[in-house]
């Protein structure tokens, strides 16, 4: 027997009534045969399965793919308008490109991007470069939740959001929020909202190398 981790965002959680839990599946079990069990406890799902993606360990898998001990699944739903969610952690530079097509559409009258960058410089210290550490399996969790509730702010709001982990030097890019809507003024506020929820909620911590030390900075609007 194993047992996997289950993430449930958006429609799909207001269906099953469930945000997350631990399922006990017989070895050799796949993604497919996982939501055919899950379906038995929450009908809903059978609404949902072609219109979800599954990731396995914040990766998207095809069904066939065999689940192993201790695996994270989650259902990722489609946000209004039909496009996936993007929301990304990665240790790779970031694509303003990748975002900016994430809430692009023939719907969408105005788009905004916010670049946040390494400065070479915080109160009063020269820094040389950042670390960031972050919790994935909460990170993801806890951006699907903050798209979601920006989404919510406006009719026809799309947002997108990629942040790096790891050595970023000076210029580099560290987090890339992009936001969409039919009108400018809500995509602005979006994207406003977002980068301002995320440094609040979201579980990244930032070690900043200086020329006279290093240390672990707390998040700052």
């Amino acid at each position: 027997m194993i047992t996997v981790n289950v993430l449930y965002f958006g429609a799909v959680r207001e269906a099953c009534k469930v945000a997350h839990e631990k399922i006990s599946l017989e070895s050799g079990t796949t993604v497919d045969g996982l939501v055919d069990q899950l379906q038995i406890d929450y009908p809903p799902l059978a609404d949902f399965r072609k219109r979800v993606r599954m990731a396995v360990n914040e990766s998207i898998a095809p069904a066939s793919t065999i689940l192993d001990d201790g695996d994270t699944v989650a259902f990722i739903p489609q946000v209004a308008g039909g496009s996936d969610v993007y929301c990304r952690l990665t240790d790779e530079p970031l694509s303003v490109d990748e975002v900016l097509n994430a809430i692009s559409g023939p719907s969408q009258g105005g788009a905004v991007i916010f670049v946040g960058t390494v400065r070479n410089n915080n109160n009063g210290h020269e820094v040389t470069k950042l670390y960031y550490e972050a919790y994935p399996a909460m990170v993801h969790r806890t951006l699907m939740d903050i798209i979601e509730e920006c989404e919510r702010q406006a009719d026809g709001v799309r947002v997108a959001v990629a942040h790096r982990t790891g050595e970023l030097r000076i210029g580099d890019a560290a987090v890339v929020i992009g936001a969409s809507a039919p009108h400018r003024a809500a995509a602005f506020d979006a994207a406003r909202m977002c980068i301002e929820r995320l440094k609040q909620d979201v579980p990244i911590w930032k070690k900043e190398f200086a020329l006279d030390g290093v240390e672990w900075v707390a998040n700052r609007p």
